[in-house]
């Protein structure tokens, strides 16, 4: 289905405080410490302010700004700019000043607008795209480690013997304690062709093992699925990247080889966000009319997608999961599939991230994401700072941190309010929880690869999963 949004590609994220992103519509929270992303690309023009350089300069240019200008904040800045250079005690990075200024300024309108420098706009543009030059490891970042999730398939880090549950306690030698998740990102990536070195300790083995890799591009698949006991096909979405509804078609057509499927277990669970365009695309396929999202601007509605006939999903029980760090464009999915009745909705409160970043290209390699809109579910409720309320909240110990250390949208400084909603969010008809004397299950940003799945959920430590089987299969009521 064709986006409406502005010139291609579209983004959806979020940014979390620990996150690495991507946030885009912009990086939700990674667990994988990447960056969660709802923006659109758009190509424009720059030029510098006259004012600004002549204040630099030194010239009496901008001597005689009025008062009420909108650029004497402009000319305040390049003078201070000039003080600085003329005299700090120590002889300062000009570059670096300007940059500076420039976060600045653009960090206090919200968590997800952000000027990008060359390097980060390149990695930004590498996440959206589910491709770049590395090792090829899934990894979690926990107690100043760096824990292996899963080797990706037919990469350098699968071939070496990497294994899941490895810990990377040093990369070219250097120990990754203390060390920023995006730098450990981005030292483990690099130019294909290149090597690194990773040392790394494995459980009963004594001593550490010591892999040399060599970085190649890496495609990273954003739809995993497999079928389950009783015919349930189970699909998570860990992102939307380019070609995701490709890859949903793909595998779904891979489940449906001999039997067909009696439902769809839908894993929107740690989905930072991503690519908007390709988030329509996906819910598209489970309707077959009406809105799948509108958005807006300075309260006026700027857009609003439909979804068109005989998608591949269009018939058949739906169950969607989802928790705290399901952000942006898989909260639309989510709430677009809840509005619609098209699926029940398990979990927790998604994240919050309703806001529409439109990516913007400057010179020198530089990027703009700007937040530009909001968008709302079909029945027109904001997402934005309030998340997807689930039709069935699951209150289980499923993070290790208390419940009032979990960080969502309306917890982040300079968010974005709700605006302009005109639909409350349907109250949750169940709450869910396990039992006390049940040890709490692993924590959702580490899910488990799909392959590791139990065939059949039910009575399984993840009661998210565990209930929305029940529910696919008939062994628990659905709500009305």
């Amino acid at each position: 289905m064709s986006p409406r949004l502005p010139p291609q590609p579209s983004w959806a994220g979020f940014s979390a405080p620990e996150a690495q992103d991507r946030t885009g519509a912009g990086a939700g929270p990674s667990p994988a410490g990447g960056t969660p992303r709802l923006a659109t690309r758009t190509w424009l023009r720059w030029s510098a302010t006259a004012a600004f350089v002549a204040a630099s300069t030194g010239s009496p240019a901008l001597a005689d700004t009025a008062p009420d200008s909108p650029y004497r904040a402009v000319d305040q800045m390049a003078r201070v700019l000039a003080l600085i250079e003329d005299e700090y005690v120590e002889p300062v990075d000009h570059e670096r000043l300007v940059t500076g200024a420039i976060r600045g300024m653009v960090g206090e309108l919200d968590p997800h607008s952000e000027y990008l420098v060359v390097r980060d706009y390149t990695q930004f543009q590498e996440d959206t795209e589910g491709r770049f030059a590395g090792i090829g490891v899934e990894v979690d970042f926990r107690d100043d480690a760096v824990v292996v999730l899963a080797p990706i398939e037919g990469t350098p880090a699968a071939r070496a013997g990497i294994r899941p549950g490895d810990h990377i306690i040093a990369i070219d030698g250097e120990s990754v304690r203390g060390l920023a998740p995006t730098i450990l990102v981005e030292r483990m990536r690099g130019r294909p062709g290149t090597a690194v070195r990773l040392t790394v300790t494995r459980e009963h083995v004594s001593g550490v093992l010591v892999f040399t890799l060599v970085r190649e591009i890496v495609r990273v698949p954003s739809v995993a699925a497999r079928r389950l006991a009783r015919d349930v096909g189970y699909v998570r979405i860990k992102q939307f990247q380019t070609g995701t509804h490709t890859e949903l078609l793909q595998a779904l057509g891979e489940l449906r080889r001999g039997r067909p499927l009696v439902g769809i277990l839908l894993d929107l669970r740690n989905n930072p966000g991503g690519l908007v365009d390709e988030a329509s695309a996906v819910a598209d396929e489970f309707l077959v009319s009406g809105t799948v999202y509108s958005i807006r601007r300075r309260g006026r509605v700027v857009d609003t997608i439909r979804a068109t006939p005989n998608g591949a999903l269009r018939r058949g029980p739906v169950v969607v999961l989802v928790n705290e760090y399901t952000a942006s464009a898989a909260e639309l999915v989510a709430g677009a599939l809840q509005d619609h009745h098209r699926a029940v909705v398990i979990g927790a409160r998604t994240f919050g991230k309703g806001s529409v970043q439109t990516i913007l290209d400057l010179p020198g390699g530089d990027g703009l994401r700007l937040t530009t809109m909001r968008y709302y579910t079909p029945n027109g409720r904001a997402i934005q700072a309030q998340g997807v309320e689930p039709t069935i909240r699951v209150e289980g110990r499923y993070d290790p941190r208390p419940p009032d250390t979990i960080v969502r949208e309306s917890d982040l400084d300079h968010h974005l309010p709700a605006e302009g909603a005109t639909v409350e969010a349907p109250p949750a008809r169940t709450k869910a929880g396990p039992p006390e004397d049940e040890p709490p299950p692993p924590r959702g940003s580490t899910l488990p690869p799909v392959n590791e799945l139990p065939e059949d959920p039910t009575g399984e430590a993840d009661l998210v999963l565990s209930l929305g089987y029940q529910l696919l299969v008939g062994l628990f009521p659905v709500p009305r």
